[in-house]
């Protein structure tokens, strides 16, 4: 039995008999009187536990709140030593998504409150941030003020007016839209919403907002099978209802690691006789599927449809001609 689990054995017995002898605790936890007189100071001291002795009964029982009339809950106690390894990893994740800092304000009291749990020093919290990272290239940054505004409003439900400016455009448009869902993809941040102006699903770029504001209105309700329907039907982040499936064949050499990979969740495949790969993705605009396959170029043979071939061939020509 781990530390963690005591505390909460210690908080439960406490809790079930209202009053436990020191005997009777060392009893359960089979564990040293030093052991258990550490763990009571523990608790004491860093779980802020009003844990009192009675002397009249003989045993520890928990006192009320300071000022108030419920009993004290210990933050917490129900994870396991194993559990909170795999939290504080957790954390050091989402602080690796936080390229402005803007989470990392409220990140901290929670990391703080892991590592108090596990009874980490400073010293050995910070090596314990140091045993996960996160490499990221090509990030596009986006302005702190609109992610937090654009965050509250997806979890508040409420509408946003958006100044999004569009690929390509040489000024920003504006944009009532009701937030879904934030998502996460290759080191940039998108937003998927209704778009109230066009009456459709769009995704918008964050790093592509020269404003937000939260409007009081809320956000029209949308349920999941249908935005993954409008959004998540094509490969990558290319939004759209009409999916198109495209065929690729891979060589014996480089399909034993794609074969391993998902491009997309719809996705079909199967091995040939000869050992090549073949798989099967559907996709919307060939923007990024092409510069996926290009990664693999002259291991890969796209076999249909009879555009996207030409355009995958093009592209491989004109990375020739640029090389003579």
């Amino acid at each position: 039995m781990d530390r963690t689990e005591r505390f909460y054995k210690i908080e439960m017995l406490i809790r079930s008999r209202e009053c436990v002898s020191f005997a009777a605790l060392q009893e359960a936890l089979e564990v040293s009187p030093a052991t258990l007189k550490r763990d009571l100071q523990y608790l004491r001291e860093r779980m802020d536990a009003p844990i009192e002795y009675d002397a009249d009964a003989n045993g520890y029982r928990f006192g009320k709140q300071w000022g108030g009339s419920q009993p004290h809950e210990l933050p917490g106690v129900w994870f396991n030593e194993k559990e909170l390894h795999a939290l504080l990893t957790m954390h050091q994740m989402l602080a690796g998504l936080d390229e402005n800092g803007l989470l990392s304000r409220h990140l901290a009291p929670m990391f703080d409150k892991l590592t108090g749990m596990l009874g980490a020093d400073e010293t050995e919290a910070k090596e314990l941030t140091q045993r996960v990272k996160l490499i990221s290239t090509a990030r596009r940054r986006v302005p702190s003020e609109y992610f937090e505004t654009v965050g509250s409003a997806v979890v508040k439900r409420q509408r946003l007016r958006l100044d999004y400016r569009k690929r390509g455009s040489a000024k920003a448009g504006p944009r009532v839209v009701s937030p879904q869902r934030l998502v996460h993809y290759r080191n940039t941040w998108y937003l998927d919403a209704w778009c109230h102006q066009s009456e459709g699903f769009r995704r918008f770029a964050l790093d592509a907002l020269e404003g937000a504001e939260l409007l009081p209105e809320k956000a029209r309700t949308v349920s999941t099978k249908q935005l993954e329907a409008e959004l998540d039907q094509g490969y990558g982040i290319f939004a759209g209802s009409q999916a198109r499936q495209a065929s690729l064949v891979f060589k014996a050499e480089t399909a034993q690691w794609v074969s391993h990979e998902e491009w997309h969740p719809a996705q079909t495949s199967e091995w040939l006789p000869d050992g090549r790969w073949r798989l099967d993705v559907p996709f919307i605009d060939s923007t990024e599927l092409l510069m996926d396959l290009l990664r693999h170029a002259g291991q890969v043979e796209v076999l249909a449809p009879a555009d996207l071939r030409r355009a995958y061939a093009k592209r491989l020509r004109d990375a020739v001609d640029e090389l003579s």
